[in-house]
């Protein structure tokens, strides 16, 4: 009996250790180009298979970093593993990056199709990708360069809210955020055997999200500076406070949901610093706080 007991304790330990979730930041920018700071895009890694979010420009030269062939740890995260990728709205500087995403991976050898997950419009953005590149698949498919048919394609799943995808190390939920008059926006919750982690998306203060990262270990929030948005016109003012979340919104949204850790990204920083985002944030929230920066882990 002791012997059967120590033996399902240790099998329950190694189940959770192996899973040992982790967030990677691709890319925490805006669309305001910075050498720093890629366009949106992260990894939830757990149990050796990555699921990608956002995709936005460079996301394939980020993930290469995290591989093994480039000097990374994960292996799931070298570019011919890429299958899976979940998408928050169609705005281009989540998305520029799917060319890259559905065909470098292909050219290194990916043998099945891309599962992508995203708002209506995303079957059509991939389609037409494809369309675009046809002479160029042609081509690989044809001459000499070894290739295989499939590892191009896609197969779209275009989503509302609820679970939209579920397998034995992770479930997938879609909720709408409040990305001002910008419909079909979703934030997702990422949910593994030892974490739930959230993404925001791009949104303004929303209910929505506070809801969804209750208890979260790891919510994922887009920020703007509001000394920065002070100094911004009337016009440019009224756009993002109905489109983006200031930091003192971001704490207040992070003081009802309590998540473990509260990271900061998409940030808006309009030349203020990173100590001044952190303070806004803490004056409604006293948890961790941490400034994303691409090519960070986050265990």
């Amino acid at each position: 009996m002791y012997f059967k007991s120590l033996l399902l304790i240790l099998a329950f330990s190694f189940s959770c250790l192996y899973a040992d979730t982790k967030l990677l930041i691709l890319g925490s920018g805006t669309p305001n180009p910075d050498p720093e700071r890629s366009g949106s895009a992260y990894a939830i890694v757990t149990n050796g298979q990555s699921y990608l979010v956002d995709f936005g420009p460079g996301v394939i030269r980020r993930a290469s970093a995290f591989s093994p062939s480039w000097g990374g740890e994960f292996e799931s995260m070298e570019i011919q593993n890429l299958n899976y990728a979940f998408l928050t709205h169609l705005h281009s500087d989540h998305s520029a990056g799917l060319a890259d995403l559905i065909l470098s991976p292909w050219v290194l050898e990916r043998k099945e199709p891309l599962n992508l997950f995203g708002p209506r419009g995303l079957k059509r953005m991939a389609d037409k990708i494809t369309d675009a590149y046809q002479i160029d698949i042609d081509y690989r498919i044809n001459g000499s360069q070894p290739s295989n048919p499939e590892g191009y394609k896609t197969k779209v799943t275009e989503i509302t809210e609820g679970i939209i995808y579920k397998d034995k190390y992770i479930s997938v939920e879609a909720f709408e955020n409040n990305h001002g008059d910008f419909k079909n926006s979703f934030g997702f919750v990422f949910t593994t055997k030892d974490k739930k982690i959230v993404i925001s998306g791009d949104t303004a203060y929303s209910q929505k999200v506070i809801e969804k990262s209750k208890e979260a270990d790891i919510l994922v929030h887009e920020v703007y500076s509001e000394k920065g948005f002070k100094e911004k016109t009337r016009d440019w003012q009224i756009y993002h406070k109905a489109h983006h979340t200031s930091a003192p919104d971001v704490g207040k949204i992070a003081s009802m949901s309590k998540p473990k850790k509260l990271v900061l990204s998409h940030i808006l920083f309009w030349g203020n610093s990173k100590e001044s985002i952190v303070e806004e944030v803490k004056s409604n929230f006293d948890g961790e706080v941490i400034i994303a920066e691409d090519l960070m882990v986050i265990d």
